[in-house]
């Protein structure tokens, strides 16, 4: 695609039917991810309200374990097993069924052997916290969730791979029922070793395990029974050693792209603690990025979607299809984006006291309100453009520049507002905003300048290596 050629250029008559016709297609597959994402996310609020009622100790070593969990684990296992967004689909375009199988194997495989540092770092976050200089109880009692919550790394790869395998192939609903069978399972699970088994925070954390292997299970089942498998999975195979380094290649950038982002938002809430009035801000800033994670999920949602619309139409050979795609993609975004931010500006006066009843809290967060929705409307069209990237395989584009739109531009600026021209947590988060534009505006120069025709060659060409045997 030449530069000069408007990526959303108006179109007449059949590409009016076209663009409704996949406009239609982004969406049934984006309302399921977005669901699911929202039920899977939901596990680890519902441990963490448990142990809320055994008290405030308890609560705070709850939450400091499931953010630095997340930060060091779960991030790094969503965007290593994101690769199969990009392999998968484009096998499945590109009618390679058998690989979509032998990716999954080669992405359990992989993810498996990183489990081992992880596990290291939660076994010895105790340690880990009182380096940081965190309170001694707290870390202590962070460190014995962390702990239990280990075990949950055994169900928690294979879920994530066969995901991702039945997402790659746009069976999105066997995913969302699945999440939301073991979203209210969880509740009587987290009871029952809470509570009934008497195991406390322990069993808070334990519960994510049991959690994880209900989802597994009937994802399992799902891919073996199912006809709409049948083509896909043909058993384990030692074929899927041959492929661990070209998943592994994938991998790494695919989560350096995800948690280059991520981490950067934990960097703020860190920041946040340095700040005049330390507990207001981080309380603040806390409210603000669980706000964001609920409206993130949307635009998830519609990555994922475009990510495998991508992949499916450049390995079936079909450039125009991707491109198109990825015109649509941009209009929901603007459209959900614009809805969202105008919901949460005629909200800002009240959405604090769904946290607290601290009117210095609401007062605050009514400030904040018209940045975030700024910011998340910002983030939508980025997302989406993230995912195109996924779709073509340029994860290590996206790397590089979330490096250097968050980490070269929006931290140091956030520095700079916050504690020089001492905005404080307003601050903190317009440097994110700038980072933020940042990221749209190389990612949309780089979608513009994306030659589908040679992406569609690429993928296509990959697929059939894979599928040749070994010499």
């Amino acid at each position: 695609m030449s530069i000069q050629e408007p990526l959303l250029a108006a179109g007449h008559g059949k590409d009016d039917r076209e663009n409704a016709a996949e406009a239609k297609r982004l969406l049934w597959l984006a309302g399921p991810l977005v669901a699911s994402g929202l039920l899977r996310s939901a596990l680890q609020m519902v441990s963490v309200m448990f142990v809320g009622h055994l008290g405030e100790l308890p609560l705070a070593g709850a939450s400091l374990a499931t953010s630095l969990a997340s930060a060091t684990g779960f991030c790094l296992f969503i965007g290593m097993s994101s690769a199969l967004d990009t392999l998968c689909g484009q096998a499945f375009g590109a009618r390679q069924y058998h690989l979509l199988g032998i990716y999954m194997q080669s992405a359990m495989v992989v993810l498996a052997l990183t489990c081992v540092p992880v596990a290291l770092v939660w076994a010895n976050t105790t340690q880990i916290l009182l380096f940081l200089g965190q309170d001694q109880a707290i870390a202590a009692e962070a460190g014995a969730y962390a702990r239990w919550l280990i075990p949950s790394l055994v169900p928690y790869v294979p879920l994530a791979c066969h995901i991702r395998f039945l997402q790659a192939q746009s069976i999105v609903l066997p995913v969302m029922a699945s999440s939301a069978v073991t979203a209210l399972a969880h509740v009587l699970v987290c009871w029952t070793l809470v509570h009934r088994a008497g195991m406390g925070s322990r069993g808070a954390a334990l519960s994510n395990s049991v959690s994880s292997c209900v989802n597994l299970a009937i994802l399992v089942l799902y891919v073996r029974v199912s006809s709409a498998c049948k083509r896909t999975w043909t058993g384990f195979s030692m074929e899927a050693l041959k492929e661990l380094r070209r998943f592994t290649e994938l991998a790494v950038p695919s989560a350096m792209m995800f948690c280059l982002e991520q981490w950067s938002f934990e960097l703020l809430v860190l920041l946040s603690g340095l700040l005049p009035n330390p507990a207001l801000e981080t309380s603040v800033l806390s409210i603000c990025l669980n706000t964001g994670d609920l409206i993130f999920m949307v635009a998830s949602g519609l990555c994922t979607a475009i990510s495998t619309r991508v992949s499916n139409e450049l390995g079936a050979g079909h450039p125009q299809a991707a491109k198109r795609a990825t015109k649509v993609v941009i209009c929901i975004a603007l459209s959900e984006g614009l809805v969202i931010a105008i919901a949460m500006i005629l909200l800002r006066n009240s959405w604090g006291y769904v946290y607290s009843n601290e009117l210095d809290v609401v007062s605050y967060i009514a400030r904040m309100i018209p940045i975030l929705a700024i910011s998340y409307f910002i983030d939508g069209l980025h997302s989406s453009l993230s995912g195109v990237l996924t779709g073509c395989g340029k994860q290590k584009i996206g790397a590089r520049v979330n490096l250097g739109a968050f980490y070269l531009a929006g931290i140091p600026m956030a520095v700079f507002l916050a504690f020089v021209l001492h905005l404080n947590g307003m601050g903190l988060w317009l440097g994110i905003v700038c980072g933020s534009m940042t990221k749209l505006l190389f990612l949309l120069w780089i979608t513009m300048c994306i030659n589908w025709e040679k992406e569609a060659i690429k993928a296509k060409e990959m697929a059939i290596r894979s599928s040749l045997p070994v010499a």
